[in-house]
């Protein structure tokens, strides 16, 4: 078979290469792309649940658009979005019964609405539900005037005159209650969304949680007087139970969809997989799971509880290359639900993942940029990728001490240049209030540095 590169099979996923297509993956060309015999993704099998409160029928994978693919070589600056790549990527989704697209002022550099919007309008309106947020996380949008204007920004950049599903963003983050009553709550923003959710304007209205729990118990608190239509929580099977021990100002999955079931509130999942960790966990632990499933991606043991729980609504992926998107559908085109003793084995295996403490960065950006130019996620990813593939140099004595060290350092020079490492941090805390998972990122970037430097130093 011949090889080619994602780009290329961006490509090759439109109808304009049904021919070749064809070729590739054994299916006639009228029928669009389909994987061969034995690995097949019918069209019609993905599983859908209800919103109570308007009776959607929403697809149990849902797009995340925070990591559009991105055109090789266009740099950092500007609108780098490979648009035609979103095209055929969202058009391969509906294809095979996704519906629910999630994105946000805030995502790819604030491009992901245009993008969305852009490969969305090809489609007919009823046929997906997008769904965007009040990113009004800077001050300087916290003005009633400034806060609906990006409200009505999202309108122009999605290109629809209604929004199906509308959130408060990431509340909790930065210092609470205070943030989120400046946000929300002293500019009459959290009442005009009420306001235009009752004219038709926004059809389903809710949040996205991170951070403090006073302020997700707060507006559980008024859902008599809100009446929440939905709420978006990190849940894995991870953090279901260790949640706070990966980060102190988090809250177990456990407890948010707990008080959610409580409420009959619908779930909407975001980090399945945290931030991609449990796709690339330690090799132990990817032969715990492949013995138990040879045949199913890591990726889709997370994919497969978030979607067995009940009241989950959807589960978000971002999904940037063809074949993440190809996976996530067998999961759930249709869903085989855990077994109970399915589910026991998961939380077994978060309990020994907890052996292999990573830092709880999730890739989000929402950090950068650095005004010193450190590359603040490709530093924490690099520490959590060796932590995963055993490559932390620790005790002298190991045998495998000198091959990890080796691992490490040069890893970490091709992961990232040597100007935007760590050891230029100042410590000016200006990414701190950005960061949705609390990191104290200074603190690890000065922890990285001294880890660095000890390695450099020694004498093997």
């Amino acid at each position: 078979m011949e090889k080619i590169d994602r780009r290329e099979f961006l490509k090759r996923l439109g109808a304009g290469a049904a021919a070749t297509t064809a070729s590739l993956y054994g299916c006639a060309p009228e029928g669009g792309m389909r994987p061969a015999a034995g690995s097949e993704i019918p069209t019609d099998r993905m599983t859908y649940r209800t919103t109570p409160t308007t009776g959607d029928r929403v697809s149990l994978l849902g797009y995340g658009c925070m990591r559009w693919p991105t055109v090789p070589g266009a740099g950092d600056s500007g609108n780098n979005i490979d648009q035609e790549a979103v095209d055929r990527l969202v058009d391969y989704a509906i294809e095979h019964g996704v519906n629910y697209f999630d994105t946000s002022p805030a995502y790819c550099k604030g491009y992901s609405e245009f993008a969305t919007g852009t490969a969305l309008k090809r489609h007919p309106r009823e046929s997906y539900f997008v769904a965007t947020k009040l990113s009004n996380f800077a001050p300087s949008t916290w003005s009633r005037e400034a806060s609906m204007a990006m409200y009505r920004n999202s309108m122009r950049e999605l290109q629809v005159d209604y929004i199906d599903y509308y959130l408060l963003h990431a509340i909790g983050m930065g210092n609470g209650m205070d943030d989120f009553e400046s946000r929300y709550i002293r500019n009459g923003m959290l009442d005009f969304l009420v306001e235009e959710r009752r004219a038709g304007r926004i059809r389903n209205l809710g949040f996205s949680y991170h951070g403090d729990i006073r302020v997700f118990d707060y507006l559980l608190s008024r859902h008599d007087e809100f009446h929440w239509d939905f709420v978006q929580i990190q849940l894995n099977w991870l953090d279901w139970r260790h949640a706070k021990e990966i980060n102190p100002r988090n809250t177990d999955a456990e407890y948010l969809y707990g008080e959610l079931q409580q409420r009959g509130i619908p779930a909407v999942i975001m980090e399945p997989l945290l931030g991609g960790r449990l796709s690339k966990v330690h090799d132990h632990i990817v032969g715990r799971l492949k013995q138990r499933e040879p045949d199913r991606s890591v990726a889709s043991w997370a994919f497969r509880f978030a979607g067995s729980l009940p009241g989950v609504l959807t589960v978000l992926s971002g999904m940037t290359y063809p074949e993440h998107l190809q996976d996530n559908l067998r999961s759930y085109c249709p869903l085989t639900p855990l077994t109970e003793e399915e589910t026991q084995f998961l939380y077994d295996t978060a309990d020994l993942m907890m052996q292999y403490p990573t830092i709880p960065c999730n890739d989000c950006k929402y950090c950068m940029p650095c005004p010193y130019g450190i590359d603040i996620p490709g530093v924490l990813l690099h520490y959590n990728r060796c932590v995963n593939e055993g490559n932390i140099p620790r005790d002298r004595q190991d045998p495998d001490y000198r091959r990890a060290r080796r691992a490490f350092l040069v890893g970490y020079d091709r992961s990232v240049p040597r100007l935007r490492q760590s050891s230029y941090c100042i410590g000016c805390n200006e990414c701190v209030s950005h960061c949705p998972q609390n990191i104290r990122i200074p603190q690890e970037m000065a922890r990285i540095d001294r880890f660095v430097e000890h390695l450099k130093q020694e004498t093997l």
